[in-house]
C-alpha cells in the first residue's frame, strides 16, 4: 500500500500508516456503512481516541484512504496515442478502486488535496493537452471521464443482481417500449465492455480542431 503522508507515532506505537490499513481491512470486511474511528481502533484494539488523534475526523481518514487508491494507479508505460494512453489511465483508475470494497464510493465522497491524486490529474490533463484545442476543453474533458468511470464502477460494486431483475419486471412493453426495447443492454453487467464503450464515446466527443491564430488586421 502507497505509504500515507503524514505518518507520527504515538506513546503506544501506532503510527497513522497503520491506522489507514486497519482502516482498509475494516472497509473490506464490514464496507464503507459501518467504517468508523471506534471500529478502526477496536480493529487496532486502542482506544478511540488514539485513532483520533492521528486522523482528526472521519473525513481526513477517508480524504487519505482516497489518497492511498490513487497512490495504486501506475501512471507510467501508457501506451499508443493520447486517446489510447488516456483511456489506460483511467483504466488503471477503474482497477485500483476495484481492488477495494466500495472503493468508487470512498473515493467519490472525498476530495483530497494530496500528491497521488495530484499526480494522477496531472497525468491525465497534460496527456489531454495533446489532443484538446485549448486547456478548457482538456480540463472539462478530463472531469467527464472522471465521473464516468467514478459512477460507473460505484454502480458495478453496488448493483445487487436482485435489482435488475426488479426492473426487467417493472419496465412494461406497452407504457415504455423504447427502454423495453434495449432493457437487456440497459441492465447489462458487462461492466467492462461498458467502460470502454463509455470512455470512448468521450474520446471522440471531445474537440481536437485547434484554434486558428487570429487574422493581422
Amino acid at each position: 500500500m502507497t505509504k500515507t503522508p503524514g505518518a507520527a507515532t504515538t506513546k503506544v506505537g501506532i503510527t497513522l500508516d497503520r491506522v489507514v490499513e486497519a482502516a482498509f481491512v475494516v472497509l473490506q470486511r464490514d464496507g464503507i456503512a459501518k467504517l468508523s474511528a471506534r471500529a478502526v481502533a477496536a480493529e487496532l484494539n486502542v482506544r478511540m481516541n488514539t485513532v483520533m488523534w492521528h486522523i482528526r475526523t472521519k473525513d481526513r481518514l477517508l480524504g487519505l484512504m482516497a489518497e492511498s487508491i490513487m497512490g495504486e494507479v501506475d501512471l507510467e508505460n501508457l501506451p499508443g496515442d493520447w486517446r489510447e494512453q488516456v483511456a489506460e489511465l483511467l483504466r488503471r483508475l477503474r482497477q485500483a478502486m476495484l481492488g477495494h470494497r466500495d472503493g468508487a464510493l470512498l473515493i467519490a465522497g472525498t476530495f483530497p488535496v494530496e500528491p497521488n491524486t495530484l499526480a494522477f490529474s496531472e497525468r491525465v490533463v497534460t496527456v489531454l493537452f495533446e489532443g484538446c484545442p485549448t486547456r478548457k476543453s482538456a480540463a472539462w474533458t478530463s472531469w467527464s471521464l472522471f465521473y464516468f468511470t467514478l459512477g460507473l464502477v460505484q454502480e458495478e460494486q453496488a448493483t445487487p443482481a436482485e435489482l435488475h431483475d426488479r426492473l426487467r419486471e417493472s419496465v412494461d412493453e406497452r407504457c415504455f417500449p423504447g427502454l423495453h426495447s434495449v432493457l437487456e443492454d440497459y441492465v447489462s453487467i458487462d461492466y467492462s465492455e461498458r467502460f470502454d464503450f463509455g470512455i470512448e464515446q468521450i474520446l471522440q466527443s471531445a474537440p481536437t480542431t485547434k484554434p486558428r491564430p487570429h487574422a493581422a488586421s
